[in-house]
């Protein structure tokens, strides 16, 4: 038995000293170390279980919060076809073929690498469009020469192309379909003359091989049942993600509708998955399914096609991992009435937002983990990944309350196994977000209720994120773009604010509006230029689809469609009680320049309407097939598209040079 002695306690001591500094360290670099070459504490990832059986699958989601969607009763005795509808989607882009043009436009993308699929992609010699129910090819080059080489019309094949990846052999063409399956019949209903039909959403992804542009063949086809969430393409593998909802009529001894798809790298039948192939969330039982399948464009191999019990909304996606969001709402038990003799507003229902993450590797999607965090989030910019850390921003609350459940706005942060590390909270007070833009170790936030603040926000230490500083402007913006590492252009509306009955101020929204922002100094950021385009009612998709954006920094070049929505005779707006909406006057291109010491300057507009159409056109003006979608330049070329027609015209001068009519 050793004795105690000033060695002894000074050797224990010391062990215990490091031993309690070895657990600190292990502890934070959970979150801190992750991305960085040290050792990483990683939670294991947990495999999720199986649905197992169709009387499982019926106990899940009899069980589930939202069972209300599973109606016993009846079978309908007639259910209407759904009909698939094209949808009108939300840098640069992959590797696209080398070709005459020395410099072309890509597609306007959140992570550069990772490619997103768009109604118009060009190779420099080509472009490629989908127009209604068709694919056109077009020879760009020369511009005064531009003729249509390919035709791929889908009128006859239940097909409605919506989006378009390329490269240089391969055209993919993603849309919609739909398929028929009889409703078994019941006893009461074998009177009825026909057999009624379940018609379920697909999404069909063809490709086509494009070396020979006027002979070009299809190559693979690969349709999921449910409608498109939205898809990525990282190099030569494709991703794509499909909801599909479970029909909401069942009586108790009816199975349940699993999911079916089909490969033609298998054959060109039906492959329903069954229940011992479906996993599912415990925690986050959904009456539809994820359904995600990956493929690779260089070996043509059988998709990879993996099916959950559950739902998306939202999709993020970097070159190693897919995140797929999904928002929920857990109602809470409130007392009805206040103190007071007047009922209390009732809390609403907790908000939180579920982020599901996939790995992603040569075709291959791999579930990896799921998480939570308080809040709704606005789109796919609302999320980011940076050295390993998620980061993700989200609004709780409504801006119309004024009690404790009045609307907040946080960042969340996590790390690779998606443990919340690090957040900042309760931003804006009775606002919500508009647009987050992320960029490295900052991220920047624009909330509104009646002015604009730009929030400049640290993420650097990823336990500690700190506001830098905030500008507050009237208006607001929708969509945040990088200029450089210290310049941000945002896209937004105008604002005034006026005075109603109650002599309390309410915002209205106004024109478009674009402004340069200058964030070198992090702590006083500042507006540097700005542009007004219009009045109420003008709008643009770039507001809701940043694809919609044609931005060369080397080309001090910026151009976005926009309907342009005018009044007469500026009427004073502050003598009203609300602001008057203007009347159409133009649709088309809105073409600056852009640099950091003259801001924005207007080159030109084009537009594809004549004087009849305008004439014609009144006080308002709606979707036409005149209606410039894209814009995008070859070398020194512009190209306006819209489904009627292709534009060329000279940069910088936008002189016409060649017209194309497309329909």
């Amino acid at each position: 038995m050793l004795l105690p002695n000033k060695k002894n306690t000074f050797a224990a001591c010391t062990a215990i000293f490091i031993m309690l500094i070895l657990l600190v360290s292990n502890q934070a670099t959970d979150c801190a170390g992750v991305g960085s070459s040290e050792s990483v504490n990683k939670k294991p990832v947990t495999e999720l279980p199986l649905v197992g059986s169709m009387e499982n699958l019926k106990k899940l989601l009899n069980e589930a919060d939202n069972s209300s969607f599973l109606i016993d009763g009846p079978v309908p005795t007639v259910m209407n076809k759904m009909e698939s509808t094209a949808q009108k989607e939300e840098g640069k882009a992959s590797d696209s073929a080398a070709s005459p043009g020395s410099s072309y436009s890509q597609t306007n993308v959140q992570v550069q690498g990772v490619d997103e699929a768009d109604i118009v992609k060009t190779d420099g010699n080509y472009i490629y469009q989908v127009n209604k129910q068709q694919i056109l090819i077009i020879k760009a080059l020369p511009a005064n020469e531009m003729k249509i080489v390919a035709n791929l019309n889908f009128k006859d094949q239940n097909f409605f192309p919506r989006e378009l990846y390329l490269d240089s052999k391969n055209l993919v063409v993603i849309g919609s379909s739909s398929i028929g399956q009889p409703y078994p019949l019941q006893e009461t209903a074998k009177s009825i003359s026909y057999q009624p039909y379940n018609y379920q959403s697909t999404c069909r992804v063809m490709v086509y091989d494009i070396s020979d542009k006027e002979n070009v063949k299809k190559s693979r086809e690969l349709e999921l049942e449910g409608d498109y969430l939205s898809s990525r393409k990282i190099g030569s593998a494709v991703y794509l993600v499909s909801n599909r909802f479970i029909p909401y009529y069942h009586t108790q001894d009816q199975d349940i509708d699993l999911p079916a798809y089909r490969d033609s790298a298998l054959s060109t039948a039906y492959n329903t998955i069954d229940c011992t192939k479906i996993a599912y969330f415990p925690d986050n039982v959904y009456p539809a399914y994820i359904m995600t399948a990956g493929f690779d464009l260089a070996n043509m191999e059988k998709a990879e096609v993996k099916t959950y019990l559950g739902n998306g909304e939202n999709l993020y996606a970097s070159d190693k991992n897919l995140y797929i969001a999904l928002s929920q709402y857990d109602n809470q038990v409130h007392p009805l009435i206040r103190d007071s003799a007047f009922p209390a507003d009732p809390a609403p229902a907790l908000e939180k937002t579920n982020v599901f993450k996939f790995a992603l590797a040569q075709g291959k999607i791999n579930y990896s983990g799921k998480s939570e965090v308080p809040g709704r989030i606005l789109n796919q910019f609302s999320m980011d990944e940076n050295n390993g850390h998620f980061r993700i921003a989200t609004t709780s609350g409504e801006i119309w309350r004024n009690d404790e459940y009045t609307s907040q706005n946080n960042i969340y942060i996590l790390d690779e196994a998606l443990n919340i590390c690090g957040k900042i909270e309760n931003l804006a007070p009775g606002e919500k977000i508009y647009s987050t833009r992320f960029m490295g170790d900052r991220a920047y936030m624009v909330t509104f209720k009646n002015v604009d603040p730009l929030f400049v926000i640290d993420l650097k230490d990823p336990l500690k994120p700190t506001v830098l500083g905030k500008l507050k402007i009237p208006g607001y913006s929708d969509y945040l773009h990088p200029y450089d590492e210290n310049h941000l252009i945002g896209f937004g509306k105008e604002s005034i604010e006026l005075k109603s009955g109650t002599n309390e101020s309410q915002a209205f929204y106004q024109g478009m509006k674009i402004a340069l922002f200058d964030v070198s100094d992090v702590s006083n950021p500042k507006e540097m230029f700005k542009a007004s385009i219009g009045d109420r009612g003008t709008d643009s998709e770039l507001l809701h689809n940043h694809k919609a954006l044609l931005f060369s920094k080397d080309k001090n070049l910026l151009a976005f469609p926009v309907t342009v929505m005018e009044i007469a005779n500026q009427k004073k707006i502050s003598t009203q009680r609300f602001p008057e909406y203007g009347s159409f006057s133009f649709q088309g291109a809105y073409v600056y320049n852009l640099d950091l010491i003259k801001g924005f300057q207007l080159k030109g507009r084009i537009t594809h309407l004549d004087d009849s159409d305008y004439k014609k056109a009144g006080d308002r003006w709606y979707d036409s097939e005149k209606n410039v979608e894209r814009i995008i330049y070859i070398d020194n070329t512009l190209y306006t598209l819209s489904p009627s027609m292709m534009k060329a015209s000279n940069l910088p001068e936008l002189k016409p040079t060649g017209s194309l009519t497309l329909r």
